[in-house]
């Protein structure tokens, strides 16, 4: 394993934030069935069309209370221009916000585990397929700023396909203390940089990863890549210039999954 440049101290605390705004709607039918399914969701309505409805109605949860039959028209009105909602759209309360201390304190002290960091990621889209993503491979938790960071919106929730609900989603307002606190508890910290020397695979991070992921374009912040352990890149044709970051995200995890089970 290489060596690593530092380690931050333990004792600093970073609770999220709530900077953010709520999301008032989820929509989508993967999205609202798994927040119907997440005993944690404070629903207040759920709207559906009656031709979802005969098709879908008895995968409700059970003891939920009866939707509101509405038609696509009524949905389009309700729903910001151009959601794509299938028929189906739930009014929720935000989810409680995730402790960064409290999920490592759940993690043991050497268990596997990968983390996802996001450095300033503020396309809802980007930032809810790399949720999806991170559920996929089995990450512990999404880690964002306060700040630069899309709200969780219906857009993040559509794109993450109810992994909303599987992976906590942390913010907090000093990044690098993140990743500190994250070093302080057995993490190496992983960054992906196209112009990086090794490859993924030839990275050595050892059973707990964060994988760092800068904005599409400016890449990590300079503090934030002076607090990564390792930097490295995935190998792509000269032809194309760069990967999607969300696309990047679901290769990195699968290479640093892989690694942790070899």
């Amino acid at each position: 394993m290489a060596k690593r440049k530092h380690q931050g101290s333990g004792n600093r605390r970073n609770r999220p934030l709530s900077g953010q705004a709520p999301e008032a709607w989820i929509y989508g039918v993967h999205p609202v069935l798994a927040a119907l399914g997440n005993p944690a969701r404070n629903i207040e309505s759920l709207l559906i069309t009656s031709e979802l409805w005969d098709r879908i109605g008895e995968s409700m949860p059970s003891g939920m209370s009866a939707p509101s039959i509405v038609t696509r028209a009524e949905l389009d009105r309700r729903l910001p221009p151009g959601a794509v909602h299938q028929g189906i759209a739930l009014q929720t309360e935000p989810l409680p916000p995730a402790d960064l201390d409290v999920l490592l304190s759940g993690l043991g002290a050497t268990a596997p585990a990968v983390m996802v960091v996001l450095d300033q990621i503020t396309d809802p889209q980007n930032a809810g397929a790399i949720l999806r993503a991170a559920a996929g491979f089995g990450a512990k938790a999404l880690i964002t700023t306060d700040r630069h960071a899309p709200p969780v919106s219906g857009a993040l929730a559509k794109a993450a396909a109810g992994a909303l609900e599987a992976v906590p989603l942390v913010r907090v307002g000093n990044l690098v203390r993140a990743l500190e606190m994250l070093k302080s508890h057995g993490f190496w910290c992983l960054g992906l940089d196209g112009r990086a020397e090794k490859s993924i695979a030839e990275a050595d991070a050892g059973p707990r990863v964060v994988l760092v992921l800068g904005a599409e374009g400016a890449g990590l912040r300079r503090l934030t890549r002076e607090n990564c352990d390792l930097i490295a890149r995935i190998p792509i044709a000269e032809a194309v210039e760069s990967l999607n970051v969300a696309t990047a995200a679901a290769i990195a995890l699968y290479e640093v999954t892989k690694a942790g089970t070899e």
